[in-house]
């Protein structure tokens, strides 16, 4: 018996490691291991950063992430506005608990990495920014960001308070491994302008130096204005993709590393929704299903 003779001359070889994970029985030689090292998520999220550019859309549920991981996004995201209608509740009104809860449920089921658009970073909650990364990441999170939008004064954050969120939340996601993504609100509620694009640029430049891993300043919408923000940094920058902005090949060929997809692909779903439930309770018909 080949494979019995095979086995014992492993289990006597001194160059052989036994070793036991998960509670599997494995042989290990030192000749040629054929266990090959495992890339945690965060690890592979990461590496993504490196070269290229690739998509990142936003699932609300298990079955919207289940359809865009089989479709072979590399990475996902959360949506706050997306997860937020989807469970009744406006943008802006989840909890921390809610989010954690939703990052763990996600993460349990897919396994490309999962970034959390977690807005604040519940820095008013107990334990603050440092306490919410921790919770993201023990629920499995490879990524977060912050943001310099407070909906409670329903303004932009002075620039050296954001600056110092965001360097207090770099620290902490740098403890554990997460990928921080740092996020200026301005072109999503104020008017554009030169003067707006040159302050968002001054708070992205700010938000590098403070350990930010991404840039971000979603609303953006022109190629001449992300060459100017492109050309002022040097961390990765995410574009929020618009239906008025450079396709995915223009971004990339602008440099652009990583493009979101926001609440986009919710309010399609939403709206299709709307549709099928207009027809058939106005004409009777269900043409929506073709």
């Amino acid at each position: 018996m080949a494979w019995l003779r095979t086995c014992n001359d492993l289990l006597t070889d001194p160059t052989t490691e036994l070793t036991l994970r998960s509670g599997i029985r494995r042989v290990r030689t030192n000749r040629r291991s054929t266990i090959q090292p495992m890339t945690s998520p965060r690890d592979t999220f990461r590496t993504l950063h490196v070269a290229g550019t690739f998509v990142m859309p936003n699932p609300w549920d298990r079955g919207s992430a289940r359809i865009l991981e089989n479709a072979g996004f590399p990475a996902l995201a959360t949506t706050s506005a997306g997860h937020a209608l989807s469970i009744g509740k406006a943008d802006q009104e989840l909890s921390r608990d809610e989010l954690v809860a939703h990052t763990a449920d996600l993460t349990a089921f897919i396994t490309v990495p999962l970034n959390v658009d977690s807005e604040r970073l519940f820095a008013d909650d107990t334990g603050g920014i440092a306490a919410t990364v921790r919770m993201l990441a023990d629920a499995g999170a490879s990524g977060c960001s912050i943001e310099d939008y407070n909906p409670a004064t329903k303004s932009i954050d002075p620039i050296d308070e954001a600056t110092t969120a965001v360097a207090e939340a770099a620290a902490a996601c740098s403890e554990h491994g997460l990928v921080l993504t740092a996020r200026a609100e301005q072109h999503l509620y104020l008017r554009s302008g030169t003067e707006l694009l040159d302050d968002t640029v001054a708070r992205l430049q700010a938000f590098e130096a403070a350990g930010a891993d991404v840039l971000y300043a979603p609303g953006l919408s022109t190629a001449a204005d992300l060459t100017t923000v492109l050309d002022a940094i040097y961390r990765p920058l995410n574009v929020l993709a618009l239906p008025n902005g450079p396709s995915v090949p223009e971004l990339e060929a602008l440099g652009v590393r990583r493009v979101s997809i926001g609440s986009s692909m919710y309010n399609a779903a939403a709206a299709s929704l709307r549709a099928a439930a207009t027809e058939i309770l106005q004409h009777g018909t269900s043409l929506y299903t073709r």
